[in-house]
């Protein structure tokens, strides 16, 4: 088809190769005639649904003439929300995010438009458009810049939780960026903002900022607790609810604390917190889910007790906590890696012979080179897939001191490449390290394999980020 500049010269153009009457199409496709006639005599522009069943009926793919619609109907006129807001949501579902773009800049130098595009971006994010969502979030947080309100806070929350994913540098950036925006969010909000900005910092093991976050986050938990319990809120059912439970808020941070004092080595404070979150006598909501929740606290401070001693170097807890993963593999399988990772942990700082335990999980670990965590949770979606680098770093390593070069140097490579992928340097570095120590025992197939994967890696980096250096 010849392509002609607008829509209208395309159903004109296809009417005459078709030998077609308006009346005709009009049939064929649902359109009423009346308004093809307007559309063609007076250029009154028909609607989106409109224009879609003409699309339809010509043969077309959906959304095919939506580029040529938006430069035809809506940039360089007045702003015609009817017909932009379906468009948006239709582009949207088609992944059209270049009209987006268009459509989002023609509007968005009059503020009027930010609060009906913030509502159009908290519905695409409900359906799962993020990207979509994210370019909307973008330009209302560009145009409210300087409005120190709340919608402005939300957004650059909405932003951070999109843009978390498997590159730690660009995380590292997202959460500073949103760092500074946590104090304007609704109070409640900021329960789930702290609690999240925690478990990313927890990542990117930035100790310092993972108790900062955490110390907030037990200091405004108390507070809303305080004020739900000894006021007695009128109303609750229409107040704005946390994810989950409200003292878990205010237990969670000592979950983050002992994490920090185990980073730190300091085994003894962190059974202290584990000791703190596991004392919950004073809750005093009896629901299902908050029992649900006090069972997972008591449920983790129970195999933590065990791992902070194991650490500490009090070898006879290891059968205990053995048993313990084996009694809870069922209750919570995300966390069977940190579990299996601890294990590893105390197996190479002491010299522990742990071949049996490895072949009892055995099913268990070789899974965890297929699991992919897509999630929500930023939990889930950060800190699990950065155990399953270090899990599997510090299973090579075991193997390899262990005298199994082959199974070895198979762990050693996943983790390399997963440690790439979630851009944790110092666990990529130790991997390197660890082949470089273990290299002469490495047939040429794994050593083709490491060497390749260096290869690309360099290769992408070079394409990524350019090389000032270039010689012949």
């Amino acid at each position: 088809m010849k392509h002609t500049p607008t829509v209208l010269a395309e159903l004109e153009d296809y009417l005459k190769q078709n030998n077609l009457t308006l009346a005709e199409f009009a049939k064929f496709s649902g359109v009423h005639q009346r308004t093809l006639s307007n559309w063609i005599t007076q250029h009154r522009s028909v609607s989106v649904e409109q224009l879609d069943r003409i699309t339809l009926a010509m043969g077309l793919p959906e959304g095919y003439f939506y580029e040529l619609y938006i430069e035809n109907y809506i940039i360089d006129l007045p702003p015609n929300w009817r017909r932009i807001e379906p468009l948006l949501y239709h582009c949207a579902e088609l992944d059209k995010l270049d009209a987006i773009r268009r459509m989002v800049g023609h509007i968005m130098d009059n503020l009027l438009y930010s609060p009906k595009l913030f509502e159009i971006a908290e519905a695409l994010l409900a359906q799962g458009r993020h990207a979509a969502a994210l370019l909307l979030y973008e330009n209302v947080a560009e145009v409210e810049k300087y409005q120190h309100s709340e919608r402005l806070a939300v957004c650059q929350y909405r932003i951070f939780t999109i843009q978390i994913g498997d590159d730690q540098s660009r995380n590292l950036k997202a959460a500073t960026i949103f760092e500074a925006f946590v104090e304007r969010l609704d109070e409640i909000d900021q329960l789930d903002a702290l609690k999240d900005l925690a478990n990313v910092y927890r990542s990117l093991l930035q100790w310092d900022k993972v108790y900062d976050a955490a110390t907030k986050l037990r200091e405004k938990a108390k507070i809303q607790y305080s004020l739900d319990h000894i006021e007695k809120r009128k109303h609750r059912e229409l107040e704005k609810k946390t994810r989950g439970p409200l003292f878990g808020y205010i237990v969670y941070p000592d979950l983050l604390c002992s994490g920090v004092c185990e980073a730190q080595g300091d085994y003894q404070q962190a059974l202290q917190y584990t000791y703190a979150y596991a004392d919950l006598d004073w809750v005093l909501e009896t629901d299902e889910d908050t029992l649900y929740w006090i069972g997972l606290f008591q449920h983790w401070a129970e195999g933590n007790t065990y791992v902070y001693k194991l650490l500490s170097g009090d070898i006879s807890v290891l059968n205990d906590y053995v048993e313990y993963i084996a009694a809870s593999t069922n209750k919570a399988d995300k966390e069977m890696v940190t579990k299996l990772l601890n294990v590893m942990f105390a197996a190479n700082r002491y010299q522990l012979n742990v071949n049996d335990i490895l072949k009892r999980f055995e099913t268990v670990i070789d899974s965890f080179v297929l699991q992919e965590h897509p999630s929500s949770d930023i939990y889930t979606k950060q800190v699990i897939p950065d155990q399953f680098a270090r899990f599997g770093y510090e299973l090579a390593y075991y193997y390899l001191y262990q005298g199994m070069h082959r199974v070895g140097f198979k762990h050693l490579i996943y983790a390399m490449e997963s440690s790439n992928t979630l851009n944790n340097v110092t666990c990529f570095k130790n991997c390197l390290g660890l082949f470089a120590h273990f290299r002469a025992y490495a047939i040429p197939e794994t050593q083709a394999e490491f060497y390749n994967f260096i290869e690309k890696v360099w290769l992408d980096n070079v394409e990524k980020n350019g090389t000032a250096d270039r010689r012949g």
